[in-house]
């Protein structure tokens, strides 16, 4: 179980990538084909093309972390609405989680949560 909290966000590549890509390969990958900032603090999501694998990776206080799944048998589900010019997509971390959990998203069903009144912004005068 990974914990993340809900302020980060998280960006699932909608494309695969080479999975054999490390460090600097992922992080160009943020930067040039997904359009992020990789240093933001942020998780990004890579899956290879077979969906057995998923590479995840997230600026942490002095590097960068990797986490590297690979399934024995089955695949990984990408979220339901993945669309074919989106390059990548935002998901909520329970979904992350049970992506790598390898349950599907689409059939899954939550009930609602309540969640605080976004805060107004104050102005100083």
């Amino acid at each position: 179980m990974i914990l993340v909290p809900r302020a980060v966000r998280v960006y699932f590549a909608t494309q695969p990538t080479s999975l054999r890509k490390s460090f600097d390969g992922l992080v160009n990958e943020i930067r040039h084909t997904l359009g992020y900032d990789p240093l933001d603090g942020h998780v990004f999501v890579f899956l290879n093309r077979r969906k057995n694998q998923v590479k995840l990776i997230v600026w942490t206080r002095g590097g960068f972390t990797i986490v590297h799944k690979r399934l024995e048998s089955g695949t990984f589900t990408f979220p339901s609405r993945v669309t074919a010019d989106a390059m990548s997509i935002a998901i909520d971390v329970h979904e992350l989680a049970m992506l790598l959990e390898g349950i599907d998203v689409s059939r899954a069903k939550s009930k609602p949560r309540w969640e605080p009144p976004p805060r107004a912004r104050t102005t100083t005068h």
